[in-house]
């Protein structure tokens, strides 16, 4: 869990926020306003620098083919950024394949830092809290057309 940031200085962070067209029927929680408020105090106790903030309203977690994820790719390649914040992991990604990949790989070799502000995960210390498991069930309903059914192994649990 991150209780401090060394050298916040050495930071050039990245917020980033997406809102899918379903995370808007979640109630006001969700909201762009709220990620970005909860982010930027985080930001401001830990006296760390924002580079840009990116935000994806109305895209699907489900593909990292977003716009504003797509040109903070760029920005990291560029080494423009070296440390990526979000409300929670599912902001990052609804794949949980593919966000493990970004966190437990894609980061790490370009030597950025994420931090998951609800989830406890920062992968800038050595902590349980970052080895990530599959999306608890309601992420896996979530991401399915019309949210009407569970997928069948939640519902065994």
């Amino acid at each position: 869990m991150y209780l401090e940031i060394s050298n916040p200085m050495d930071y050039h962070v990245a917020l980033y926020i997406r809102l899918s067209k379903e995370d808007e029927n979640e109630g006001p929680s969700q909201s762009v306003q709220n990620q970005e408020s909860l982010l930027r105090e985080f930001v401001q106790q830990h006296r760390l620098s924002v580079f840009d903030t990116y935000v994806d309203d109305g895209w699907s977690g489900t593909s990292f083919d977003r716009p504003s994820f797509q040109r903070m790719i760029g920005d990291i390649e560029a080494k423009k950024v070296n440390m990526v914040i979000t409300k929670d992991l599912s902001r990052l990604g609804r794949d949980y394949i593919m966000t493990g990949h970004y966190m437990e790989r894609y980061f790490p070799e370009h030597r950025v830092r994420y931090i998951s502000l609800l989830d406890g995960i920062d992968t800038g210390v050595d902590s349980t809290a970052n080895d990530i498991t599959p999306f608890p069930c309601h992420h896996e309903r979530h991401v399915r057309e019309g949210h009407l059914q569970e997928d069948q192994k939640c519902q065994a649990r």
